[in-house]
């Protein structure tokens, strides 16, 4: 029993403050999609973010140690379902990370592929220059078939803005008529047969 106490305290305290860090991040996130220019934001929507989880809504109202102390009831209380299922019932591994279009104020599950995919790549940008604040550089990027089911301007205003961020991009794509517009400011490379080859 004691040893068990003593896990479950540790779980509590752990897993609010994961909660808590996850918490202040989307703020920071949250910020930086907010601070996008008007330009990005014709062709890359900004996002509504939110974290949802009985431990995150907690927090938003109640003082972390007091969460610790609720959290640490709640896993006492379920320890014999706990230990049938194999995992906690409750805690951060349960929260979810929650998008909605802004504008149109719509969850983007419910947003057309081409919405959904144009939201991830204005998150994923307005992550990039989060880094590039915090951290004094921005980060190296690795966009797997970015510029597929994107329109042409989306795609000349994606190469735009990636050159603006500063940093070294990596785009992949097995059509190359889809990067003509980075043309100008990117090396192209080609793998075949196993090679790699600069073009």
């Amino acid at each position: 029993q004691s040893w068990l106490k003593s896990l479950e305290a540790q779980m509590a305290e752990t897993g609010v403050a994961i909660a808590a860090a996850r918490l202040d991040f989307m703020a920071r996130l949250q910020r930086a999609c907010d601070l996008a220019h008007e330009n990005e934001e014709t062709f890359f929507p900004k996002a509504a973010l939110t974290l949802s989880g009985t431990i995150e809504e907690l927090l938003s109202k109640t003082p972390a140690v007091e969460v610790e102390e609720m959290f640490t009831y709640q896993l006492i209380q379920s320890r014999t379902r706990d230990a049938e299922t194999g995992g906690a019932a409750t805690g951060p591994h349960k929260g979810d990370f929650l998008v909605r279009y802004k504008a149109k104020d719509m969850p983007a599950d419910q947003c057309s592929t081409g919405e959904q995919k144009a939201l991830l790549i204005g998150i994923i940008l307005a992550h990039a220059r989060l880094m590039r604040v915090e951290r004094g550089q921005p980060p190296v990027l690795l966009l797997d078939e970015v510029a597929a089911h994107l329109d042409e301007k989306r795609r000349a205003a994606l190469f735009d803005l990636l050159v603006d961020l500063g940093g070294q991009v990596w785009m992949t794509g097995t059509d190359e008529s889809l990067f003509s517009a980075a043309r100008e400011t990117a090396q192209f490379w080609t793998v075949s047969g196993g090679q790699i080859s600069k073009k």
